[in-house]
């Protein structure tokens, strides 16, 4: 059995409390990324009386905003930069926590307890955390995939660099049928280009929703004009130094002036597996946000950790913000578990899906019409249990379903369905 996969081990490695009292207002915390979880977990050390020195080190050099906007508002340029930022630069002199930006982590020595910069800056901690994030899977050189207009859709300089080729008129590949995929081909329709979207399964969103939620979609996208081929993929892109044309698995060939790549993202977490912390598929936390060795946490998109007998890996604003939280109070040697109810967003045109709990391994839904064409939600069950819920333009929809999941209480699959039904009345 792997170390981190078994309970045990956790359960007899120094507990948090023990070795954080040491250090509740003295010593040095180090955060390894700047990212959502990152400036959550520093700002959470400040509140909860921390007094040491924190240092927050990411490898962009600009500080720490919001990634949820960047396909969406901002480059529509429904947004300006300065509203990503978390907090202003003064905010950071003001609470002390003295943020490297630009700086790229080389490795980390647990044995001296350093972490070595590429620069050649070494910084010793009393603490780490990882809150290293995660990357876009990218297509590889071999099929076009490093040509110039191949674009992911994660940082700022990513949207930077796509917005002034987004303009009315032109045509874009958008490789994946994901979440990822389904927003970018929502606003880059939205701005008036040509859009086609190459999906390999059977469906779009196969792996995460129901038949029935990629029907919703298929429909939504259709009546903005964007093309969503399943059932087949990209075979090469091709152009002189920029790509301007695609090829795809059924020997389609399209022009095409860019392409948005939404496969999918990794956790980063080789840094944390080279200096010995134990990795499964992110770097292996407990309930607390504390990995096997000791004094170092981990915490967002990296990090994996139990839930309901089983170990995931949560990309969400949600659980980077809220296991971040826990993982500082556990640094502090404070209470704190982390045991979500797992909740998501997406924004596609002018409609909003709100996704609660987790829809893996279900074996029944229900549909539940709303109050018009665009408004339905999704009930998923397993072994007559609810698990989650899939609302699109229906709020009351998903904030019962996520009362009842928190409650652990399951409705009638019959009043469900029921469209006259007031959904409040589940909850009495």
């Amino acid at each position: 059995m792997n170390e981190a996969s078994d309970p045990e081990a956790f359960a007899t490695a120094t507990p948090a409390g023990e070795d954080a009292k040491q250090t509740t207002t003295a010593g040095a915390i180090v955060v390894i990324g700047a990212g959502q979880a990152g400036q959550s977990l520093a700002e959470t050390l400040r509140k909860h009386g921390y007094s040491g020195r924190i240092v927050l080190i990411g490898e962009e050099p600009v500080r720490p905003y919001q990634r949820p906007p960047l396909s969406k508002k901002y480059l529509l340029g429904e947004m300006e930069e300065d509203r990503l930022y978390f907090r202003p630069e003064a905010y950071y002199d003001e609470h002390r926590i003295e943020l490297r930006l630009g700086a790229r982590v080389d490795s980390v020595d647990l044995t001296t307890r350093t972490v070595a910069l590429a620069g050649g800056e070494t910084i010793a901690f009393d603490k780490l955390a990882f809150t290293t994030g995660s990357r876009p899977r990218m297509l590889p050189a071999a099929i076009g995939g490093d040509l110039k207009g191949v674009y992911a859709v994660r940082s700022l300089a990513d949207i930077d660099a796509m917005g002034p080729h987004c303009t009315a008129g032109k045509s874009v590949l958008i490789v994946g049928g994901g979440y990822i995929g389904l927003e970018a081909a929502s606003v880059t329709a939205k701005l008036g280009l040509k859009t086609t979207v190459v999906e390999m399964a059977p469906r779009i969103l196969a792996r995460v929703a129901s038949e029935a939620t990629s029907d919703y979609f298929m429909r939504l996208h259709g009546a903005h004009g964007v093309d969503i081929k399943t059932g087949v993929g990209l075979d090469r892109l091709e152009g002189d130094g920029a790509v301007s044309r695609a090829v795809l698995t059924d020997g389609t060939a399209m022009d095409v002036d860019l392409v948005v790549v939404g496969i999918g993202i990794e956790p980063n977490s080789e840094i944390a597996e080279a200096a010995g912390v134990p990795v499964e598929n992110g770097i292996a936390v407990d309930q607390t946000g504390r990995t096997l060795s000791q004094d170092v946490y981990a915490a967002g998109d990296c990090a994996s950790f139990p839930w309901q007998g089983t170990r995931i890996r949560l990309e969400s604003v949600q659980n980077a913000i809220d296991q971040a939280e826990v993982a500082a109070r556990a640094m502090l040697g404070q209470e704190a578990r982390y045991e979500p109810v797992p909740w998501f967003w997406s924004d596609q045109y002018d409609v909003k899906l709100q996704i609660v709990g987790l829809s893996q391994g279900h074996d029944q839904t229900v549909v539940r019409p709303g109050k018009d064409e665009w408004s339905q939600s999704i009930w998923y069950f397993r072994d007559g249990d609810l698990i989650s819920v899939d609302a699109m333009n229906d709020p009351r929809a998903y904030m019962v379903g996520k009362r009842l999941l928190e409650m652990g209480r399951t409705p009638e699959q019959t009043a469900v369905q029921d469209p006259d039904l007031d959904l409040k009345s589940l909850l009495k």
